[in-house]
């Protein structure tokens, strides 16, 4: 199964579909531009991207409201409103605590 994140112009997840294999594998090898042209023929929306259940590219499975940033090729969970002192670690994409003090051990 394969898995397509549905982007709006801002490159915001509105949406998740997934895909049996066969309809994106081309000689074997899956295409995500196969995907993507499925799903544009089927929904007639174009902006997809492939995201990855298991996080091995792109780094995060791509869920409502996340991010996608095309420079990084990454997949970006909002930011928690409520802890302003956490910052996007840019080696995973993950938001972490910018104060020392605020990690427990």
């Amino acid at each position: 199964m394969g898995h397509f994140a549905k982007l709006d112009i801002d490159n915001k997840v509105i949406g998740v579909h997934v895909l049996n294999n066969e309809v994106f594998t081309i000689n074997g090898n899956e295409s995500e531009q196969a995907g993507i042209d499925f799903l544009t023929s089927l929904h007639g929306h174009a902006l997809w991207k492939q995201t990855s259940y298991n996080g091995s590219f792109r780094f995060n499975y791509a869920a409502p409201n996340y991010t996608f940033d095309p420079v990084a090729d990454a997949f970006i969970a909002p930011s928690p409103e409520c802890h302003p002192e956490l910052i996007l670690n840019t080696t995973n994409y993950l938001w972490e605590c910018s104060n020392a003090d605020h990690v427990k051990e």
